[in-house]
């Protein structure tokens, strides 16, 4: 395992873990056909975890629109996971990193040691990561700045091949 963090510019490593619906996922398999908004949060059902998790699911279809999956990752169960999905009608995977191997293997910080980190990745279809965005208390920040980036790199990518 690694413990450096990942930065734009890093070739995101891949991982397999659990989806809410038992299944797996393998993060360069999506990539094959669309960018990722990975999305590493503290805990289901708290107050800062459902506003940001609402939020990409009242902005997933804009997220679909700019070729984007989101993704969101933490230690919870499957169990948990699929309370949290129906709550709240989620229509994106979450899954569950219960030993926090991926975590780690992306770098994300612990606050104070104990509190794990909310950090946004935007991964392109070539395993770049493009963006990072770290902010425990600003759950609302990562979803829109997420989507102004993925909004830039098409725009460059249409710039490009005028």
């Amino acid at each position: 395992m690694r413990d450096e963090v990942i930065k734009v510019g890093d070739k995101a490593p891949d991982f397999e873990l659990r989806r809410q619906d038992g299944g797996l996922f393998r993060l360069y398999d999506i990539l094959k056909e669309k960018n990722v908004v990975l999305y590493f949060y503290p805990k289901d059902s708290t107050s800062g975890c459902t506003k940001q998790a609402c939020e990409f699911r009242d902005q997933y279809e804009s997220f679909q629109e700019e070729g984007a999956e989101v993704v969101g990752i933490s230690s919870d169960s499957i169990e948990s996971h699929q309370r949290f999905e129906q709550t709240h009608q989620l229509p994106f995977k979450l899954l569950s990193d219960d030993d926090g191997n991926v975590r780690r293997l992306f770098g994300v910080p612990r606050i104070l040691g104990l509190l794990p980190g909310r950090v946004t990745y935007i991964i392109d279809q070539c395993g770049m990561v493009r963006f990072v965005h770290n902010s425990l208390m600003k759950p609302l920040e990562h979803v829109s700045t997420a989507l102004e980036v993925l909004q830039e790199i098409n725009g460059e990518l249409k710039k490009q091949t005028a």
